[in-house]
């Protein structure tokens, strides 16, 4: 499958900025089941300083804000050429040890709500367990979009009953590290069949099965990831994997606006 992508995102200030960097993963990677056919980063109000690849294999650009700026815009565009696995991803090749991977974080730290969870995942190998889980959790925990804010953790998304892919990856992570698999977050794009217009990337979690290496689950559509979605970043939560960090003096009354287009050609 052939997907094309236009993804803007707008920073608006009340005045302007003194000093700033941004951390943009917004670029993905020819490997496993996508090829990058083409992709560009346009940056007004701004600058790109260098680009690297971060501990979790991510393509990362450093982006410096220019001073006195009132806006940043950061424009990517790409086509990009997909094929369907069943949401097996394969081999982990690092840099990162795949221990890492078995770490809690803050946002997927168990309680009681996650190890009910748990209790739930009944199967006969390891990926008819994980499958059970990934229903389990869409069950517990409605997809409700602005039902959350961006700091919940795995536990107050359990207690609330709802949230987003955001929310549904994180409470899978936690669940199933304390499984004892590794597992990771994984940032990225969807394209829907209903819309081409989306004013967010997507979410999904990723866990290392033996035999099989990586293997995707999108709790919030309650599948495997297919030819629709393109991998972008990954990290131990939503901090590692986010497509924009970072910090700035000056700026202040800071808005976001987000428009992303998703398209088959």
């Amino acid at each position: 499958m052939r997907i094309h992508i236009r993804h803007t995102t707008r920073y608006s200030f009340g005045d302007g900025v003194t000093y700033g960097l941004q951390q943009l993963r917004i670029t993905p990677k020819t490997r496993h089941q996508q090829h990058i056919l083409s992709w560009s980063i346009e940056i007004e109000g701004g600058r790109k300083e260098l680009a690297y690849e971060d501990q979790h294999n991510n393509l990362v650009d450093l982006v410096s804000v220019n001073r006195g700026a009132t806006e940043l815009v950061a424009t990517s565009e790409g086509t990009v050429d997909t094929d369907a696995s069943n949401g097996v991803v394969g081999r982990h090749p690092g840099p990162a040890p795949l221990w890492l991977y078995t770490r809690h974080t803050p946002r997927t730290k168990p309680g009681p709500g996650v190890r009910a969870l748990v209790k739930e995942a009944e199967g006969a190998t390891d990926l008819e367990r994980l499958h059970g889980l990934m229903a389990a959790v869409g069950d517990r925990v409605a997809y409700t979009v602005g039902a959350s804010q961006s700091d919940w953790d795995a536990e107050t998304a359990i207690a609330e009953g709802h949230g987003v892919c955001q929310d549904h990856t994180h409470i899978y992570l936690a669940c199933t590290r304390e499984m004892g698999f590794a597992a990771r977050y994984v940032s990225g794009y969807l394209m829907l069949n209903d819309t081409v217009t989306q004013d967010a990337m997507h979410a999904w979690a990723e866990v290392h099965i033996d035999e099989l290496g990586w293997v995707g689950f999108d709790v919030s559509n309650g599948i495997s990831p297919d030819a629709r979605y393109i991998r972008v970043a990954t990290g131990l939560d939503y901090a590692e994997a986010a497509p924009v960090t970072g910090s700035r003096m000056g700026g202040a009354q800071e808005a976001l606006n987000v428009q992303i287009e998703v398209a088959q050609q």
